[in-house]
């Protein structure tokens, strides 16, 4: 079995680019995952492994080769490696190099005929990103769209916030016009939250095809998606601000979506 020991190794210079620069993982089509749960996650998914490397001291050979069905190339690392590679520090000494998936909209697939989906547009912050995968994974809807993306889905920080819910999401990334275009030839119907021209939230009926649509807590949604919305709803602010995260209120209307649908879909 191979084994590297030196961060300074050709190989180990390219991964530390691959999990620190976003251009990298487009370029190469690859990104590291971290920690036997997320890794499980990503296996469930299908997703396809290049390399795993681990750190004998926290996980053996024996437990890395057992996570995966078919033979993967396993590369031993020492301390050194590992920290160097490591976005947290609470992983288990597995670190994989897997191949990333097209998150196109052609590519998503429902199961039923009354979707309930979940579109994030222009999210800046990672923290904020994987928290919405987290409620989407909690809520089991269908899919999650991001318009205009800011961020790379398999940033590190966006997998360790999601605790590994980017892999069990059915993910589709486009601009806002073909989002709305999709959404609209599917006949979904589209719920913006924004305080402009809106109704609460609890008043509408989201049991036919329907796409709740978020924005930035800072501007918004664009005018575009409340334009093209079937229906702008609000979440009613019981004290002093007006707002609140966005994966909060992501939340509230989903479960409520839920709710109306008895938790059956």
């Amino acid at each position: 079995m191979k084994e590297i020991t030196s961060i300074h190794n050709s190989t180990i210079k390219a991964l530390v680019k691959l999990q620190e620069k976003s251009r990298e993982r487009k370029k190469t089509g690859s990104f590291l995952i971290e920690g036997i749960k997320e890794i499980k996650l990503a296996i469930a998914a299908n997703y396809q492994f290049d390399t795993i490397l681990f750190y004998e001291d926290l996980i053996s050979e024996k437990n890395v080769v057992s996570l995966f069905k078919t033979d993967v190339t396993c590369i031993k690392i020492s301390k050194e490696v590992y920290e160097k590679l490591a976005y947290r520090d609470t992983t288990e000494g597995i670190i994989a190099v897997a191949k990333a998936k097209d998150f196109s909209l052609e590519n998503i697939k429902f199961s039923t005929k009354t979707p309930l989906i979940l579109v994030a547009e222009s999210l800046e912050k990672p923290g904020n990103i994987g928290a919405l995968l987290r409620t989407a994974d909690a809520a089991n809807i269908d899919a999650v769209f991001i318009a205009n993306p800011k961020s790379d889905l398999y940033n590190s920080n966006i997998i360790r916030a999601s605790l590994g819910c980017v892999f069990t999401n059915q993910i589709a990334t486009g601009t806002t016009e073909e989002i709305i275009n999709f959404l609209v030839e599917k006949k979904v119907q589209i719920f913006a939250t924004t305080l402009q021209n809106s109704n609460a939230y609890f008043k509408e009926n989201y049991q036919k095809a329907s796409a709740i649509v978020v924005g930035t807590e800072a501007t918004g949604l664009s005018t575009i998606f409340r334009e093209a919305a079937t229906q702008n709803i609000n979440i009613p602010m019981q004290g002093q601000i007006d707002s609140m995260n966005v994966s909060v209120a992501a939340a509230i209307v989903l479960f409520e979506a839920k709710r109306q649908r008895n938790f059956k879909q």
